[in-house]
């Protein structure tokens, strides 16, 4: 077995595309052997700032000899297929061979060398790399036709053991020359192989390994910091990158003016990282502190010294910079910056920044109004606020709409002062340098210029959480704002049909979702998810509505108002599925890395009217936890029984129940009993919400239906006894679905 090293040597690969090219050139590797029936022990690939490498361990010399086979037509087919056949193979009749009637053309393929395999799948390889943005170069580049890459390629090595691999790509020969280091080592390396590849380079003042290069930088950069008395926040992605941008790694810490420090940590950071590519330090109070690490790609003869005050005039001039947003920022208060976001348009059809903040405002106030966003965390779990039963919504009712009501106070007051100012940092110098920034800096804004800090807080963490793993709002004020937020967006583009389709999501809906889920879950917050509910409060601006919102704002009639509600309702619900289907698949989605079985989460989703998903979730776990058991497992068999009979029969929905009048079976009067006592436990404990309590009165029913299956025909000769009977699974089916539709638990 052979080992085959291949080098491509370019000018600067970018740093963010490297990773995705080995992967690419170790899938591409793969594909082009394969076709040939060669495959590698092993291949490992490496990236650099100059150079992609891979090397395949363990190939064999030459391909093995193989016999292909292509079945023909039958014997006695007509002389004109058989013509066909033996045209198409190359092949005479006598060279075909026959097998129980039917011709085959068989072909003995001889073996390969290997090295001349690999001669002609390189070239493809490259041809066929799928940077995500490449360029032509030179002379050629005139034609279209001319090789791309997404720098100009200058050597190519590959070798075959310690033999070249002959080939030729844009004018460039195969060989086995490579070059060290730009500055430590420049000139020409003749490379002997793979097995020496990575030494030769390191000798050459070059860490091929990414790994390697990315270990060196995060483990002296921690270092330089906790000789400086500092620790450093680490930053992975930070790693990588400086990975990417060095051949020999040499981390470096420096110091800039303490004057800095004013600026708020996060924007210090985010000049440092995202301009200059440095790490940042804390203190032993946890604090931002006024030093870097660069990471240099050369051994200094004074050991870094001038790299570090040049690197550190560079980032004191960001830093100015900086500062000069921050202070020009907080000479302008918030509502003054309001006006602005009329002219940012949110979305052609739904209008500006400035509409949408005027309907998250509303929401906002009006989900503490209901009393869904409360003080009491324990209050949000009590149910869903005066005048709001959990069971009204989530029965189906659509609730009429009406404007949101005036006053309220306290927090109220404060959910709307804060979703009134919360994007209005989007027009400041430093969120139109830092995107990344909005609501941070909006809170810092909101804090300087005396806005309670529950509504600073709220400005600066409206958005979140931002995907899972982020940090979950908690506090009231927080939760109004930002439920608002996402959910205005969701109802506003599910309205004009504008949802996420395959794998495009471009208004990052899912994002919105799962925040309002993690949201919900996390604060205990009882909110029904429908649209009809938001709608109320949002403001019907869309064509969907047409011009009733405002037909009913003028109209004095009570009767023609109720006309009106009952249309509105009626076309909000085409809304509400929608919306519930697609939170119900982001909610599969989230809980599965929790370990929650999609199919139960469907089980609850499938008896329509549950939307309130902190509700929701407390039923899948306990079913979760019930369908587990040996009564869980022996109760689904039986509904499932119960339920394949039901469906055979053609009895659909609920039926009435009446006491058979003909004298019962044991088994039968037993199923009966049980269904007394379990109904009114199992319905009770469902409107208390102690789904545990519910499934233990399930449970009860275990026993007596198998017991009714083995001694109980139900398709008795008699019609009485048949409709009763089936009548009695209807009801057991009903009673089971008080928890969850058990059709759609699997198993």
């Amino acid at each position: 077995m052979t080992d085959f090293l291949f080098e491509l040597r370019s000018e600067e690969i970018p740093a963010r595309m490297q990773a995705g090219a080995r992967d690419s050139l170790a899938k591409l590797f793969t594909a082009e052997l394969a076709k040939t029936g060669l495959s590698a022990g092993e291949i490992v690939t490496y990236a650099g700032p100059r150079r992609l490498a891979l090397i395949a361990r363990g190939l064999p010399a030459a391909t093995e000899a193989v016999s292909e086979e292509v079945k023909g037509p039958r014997a006695s087919a007509p002389p004109q297929a058989l013509e066909g056949f033996l045209r198409k193979t190359g092949l005479t009749r006598e060279q075909l061979t026959e097998r129980d009637g039917v011709l085959f053309a068989i072909t003995e393929k001889p073996g390969r060398a290997t090295a001349q395999v690999l001669a002609e799948a390189i070239p493809a390889i490259v041809r066929a790399f799928p940077w995500p943005k490449s360029m032509r170069w030179g002379a050629e580049s005139a034609s279209t036709e001319s090789m791309r890459w997404v720098r100009p390629l200058h050597a190519i090595v590959a070798l075959f053991g310690g033999e070249v691999v002959p080939f030729e790509i844009a004018g460039i020969t195969s060989g086995n020359v490579t070059r060290g280091h730009r500055f430590h080592a420049p000139a020409e390396i003749m490379l002997t192989g793979a097995d020496t590849y990575v030494e030769q380079l390191r000798a050459a003042k070059v860490l091929v390994d990414q790994d390697e290069r990315a270990a060196i930088i995060r483990e002296r950069a921690s270092a330089l910091a906790a000789e400086a008395g500092l620790e450093l926040v680490e930053d992975e992605g930070l790693v990588a990158e400086n990975a990417g941008l060095t051949e020999w790694p040499v981390p470096l810490l420096g110091r800039f003016d303490e004057a800095y420090l004013d600026v708020p940590p996060e924007v210090i950071q985010l000049t440092a990282r995202v301009n200059q590519k440095y790490f940042v330090c804390r203190s032993a109070d946890g604090k931002l502190a006024n030093a870097f690490v660069c990471t240099a790609n050369i051994e200094a003869s004074d050991g870094g010294a001038k790299i570090v005050e040049g690197n550190g005039k560079v980032l004191a001039a960001r830093l100015s910079d900086a500062r000069f947003f921050y202070e020009t920022d907080l000479k302008t208060k918030l509502d003054d910056l309001r006006p602005k976001l009329e002219k940012i348009v949110f979305h052609e059809q739904l209008g500006t920044v400035a509409d949408k903040v005027e309907r998250v405002a509303r929401l906002a106030r009006w989900l503490v109004e209901e009393g869904i966003v409360t003080e009491s965390p324990s209050r949000r779990r009590e149910g869903l606020g005066e005048g709001r039963a959990t069971g009204d919504v989530a029965g189906g009712e659509v609730p009429p709409p009406s404007p949101p009501a005036s006053g309220g106070g306290g927090l109220a007051d404060l959910a709307e002062r804060a979703a009134y100012l919360a994007k209005a940092d989007l027009v400041t110098g430093m969120v139109g340098e830092f995107p990344e920034l909005q609501g941070l800096m909006g809170g810092y804004y909101a804090a300087a210029q005396g806005e309670d800090p529950r509504v600073a807080e709220a400005v600066r963490d409206h958005y979140k959480p931002v995907g899972q793993g982020d940090d979950v709002p908690t506090a009231p004020v927080t939760v109004a704002v930002a439920l608002a937020d996402k959910l205005d967006t969701l109802v506003t583009f599910f309205s004009h049909d504008m949802r996420p389709t395959g794998s495009k999501d471009p208004f990052a809906l899912r994002r919105a979702a799962l925040g309002v889920i993690l949201t919900l879950t996390e604060s205990g917050v009882r909110l029904p998810i429908r649209a009809s509910v938001f709608e109320r409060v949002i403001g019907w601006e869309d064509p969907e509505y047409g011009d009733l919102p405002a037909v009913r704002a003028q109209e004095q009639n009570a009767d023609e108002v109720a006309a009106i509600d009952a249309e509105i309702a009626v076309r909000a619900s085409r809304i509400d599925a929608k919306i519930l289907d697609f939170f119900a698949d982001r909610l599969k989605v989230q809980q599965r890395e929790a370990g929650v079985r999609h199919d139960l989460i469907d089980a609850v989703f499938a008896l329509g009217g549950e939307d309130d998903l902190v509700r929701l979730l407390a039923r899948v776990r306990a079913l979760q936890a019930f369908v587990t058991t040996d009564d869980g497992t022996n109760l689904l068999a039986g509904y499932k029984r119960a339920a394949n009979i039901l469906k055979k029969e053609g009895v659909e929905g609920n039926q009435s129940w009446t006491a058979p009048t003909y004298t019962l079976e044991p088994a039968e009067a037993d199923l009966i009993a049980a269904l007394d006592a379990a109904e009114p436990k199992a319905a009770q404990a469902v409107k208390a919400e102690d789904f545990e309590a519910a499934m233990a009165a399930l449970a009860l029913l275990r026993a007596p239906i198998d017991r009714f299956f083995d001694d109980v025909t139900v398709n008795d000769a008699d019609p009485a006894k048949r409709t009763a009977r089936l009548a009695l699974l209807a009801r057991v089916r009903a009673a089971v679905h008080t928890v969850a539709d058990f059709s759609r638990i699997e198993g």
